[in-house]
């Protein structure tokens, strides 16, 4: 076991895993039937940690499934080597079949290919850009080819799969990709990423390529009764012990969040000797929202004014906030730049809009905001 019950900042493991069994199952079913997947979720909710959970649980060994993170990724040329790099790392576990996949479907590119026989190594690719610019569909269809040839399905799971919006000619790029990949009968994907209001526009927009390229999860917050058990359990197994009303106290303080609700049950979890108290999860609370300060303040500096004013009347509770008392109160303009202002805020992914209004994405800004800046 880890040194603590819980984390954060990183991939959950299964015993740091929690709940998401209804999200988990629909993966694995979309796995299995081929069903391409976009999973849309506000940052730090755990959708990388759930596209590895659910690959880690798939059991069916006529399914490989390869992961690329696009998170570094700047330009079209290095995507394919990325991909042709993950896809060949799942075609085989002999260095003459990878070697016999490259000279047979990607010889024409002339690859660099280098591979350490420790079989814990990666692969690792280098093509030539100039032939890969004359025709890429060889390396888009690559996973296709291996897949038929060994009888195998692939799935492809790419994180930061916004980031293909910074490409050069970007939407040229995913229509390219799009005309191709929709074809595939043995591969399907699992796109996921960060950038939640970018991946809204990539996959829900009429306009765009992707749209309804695939089922699209739109990743709820884990309910309170699964943090209060999870955090009960993960105490008691360390021979510490939290009530029920304290795992639930800790969860309300993070509003559900999941990167937060671990890092809050962790400081706690340390501060806790044998048995949690009220001032553990309050000296908890307080020093995750000191340690924040600093950044917090960064992006309250950013802000223009009419941005700040229009998150103070979220945090007085104002319901109507293009009412011309609203707007008069907190100095927001005009109803139309109301309306412009709530849209920076999405884009900035400080908002998020919900069927009730307009909420913070992060939990802790908001505290800071109304106990720190705003006093």
């Amino acid at each position: 076991m880890n040194n603590t019950p819980f984390i954060y900042g990183k991939l959950a493991n299964s015993l740091e895993f929690t709940n998401r069994t209804a999200e988990t199952q629909q993966l694995l079913q979309n796995f299995e039937a081929g069903i391409s997947t976009i999973l849309i979720s506000p940052r730090r909710w755990g959708k990388s940690s759930l596209v590895q959970h659910a690959a880690k649980k798939l059991r069916n060994n006529k399914i490989k499934i390869c992961h690329l993170d696009l998170f570094s990724t700047r330009t079209e040329e290095e995507f394919y080597e990325q991909l042709s790099t993950a896809v060949l790392s799942v075609s085989g576990n002999k260095l003459s079949e990878i070697t016999g996949f490259v000279k047979e479907m990607l010889g024409k590119f002339i690859p660099k290919i280098s591979i350490n026989p420790d079989p814990n190594s990666e692969v690792s690719i280098s093509l030539d850009w100039k032939e890969v610019k004359k025709d890429p569909a060889d390396i888009l269809n690559l996973a296709e080819k291996i897949a038929k040839k060994k009888n195998i399905k692939i799935v492809v799971c790419i994180d930061e799969f916004q980031n293909i919006a910074g490409f050069e000619n970007p939407l040229a790029f995913q229509k390219k990709i799009r005309a191709i990949w929709q074809k595939q009968q043995h591969v399907s994907y699992c796109l996921y990423g960060s950038k939640r209001h970018m991946m809204m526009d990539v996959f829900t927009k009429p306009s765009m390529p992707f749209y309804k390229f695939g089922d699209i999860i739109f990743l709820q917050k884990i309910h309170v009764e699964d943090w209060q058990k999870f955090i009960v359990k993960r105490f008691k197994e360390t021979g510490k012990k939290i009530t029920p009303e304290q795992a639930t106290t800790i969860a309300d303080l993070c509003e559900c969040h999941p990167y937060y609700a671990q890092q809050l049950a962790q400081q706690t979890w340390l501060r806790t000797s044998r048995v949690c108290t009220k001032q553990n999860i309050e000296t908890a609370h307080e020093s995750i929202c000191n340690q924040l300060g600093l950044l917090f303040q960064m992006m309250a500096d950013e802000l223009p004014t009419t941005q700040l004013n229009y998150l103070k009347a979220i945090l007085a509770g104002e319901k109507k906030l293009s009412s011309k008392d609203v707007i008069n109160h907190y100095r927001l303009g005009t109803s139309a730049n109301v309306v412009r202002i709530k849209q920076a805020l999405l884009e900035k992914e400080i908002l998020d809009e919900t069927g009730t209004g307009p909420v913070f994405l992060d939990p802790y800004f908001a505290y800071w905001l109304k106990t720190k800046f705003f006093v």
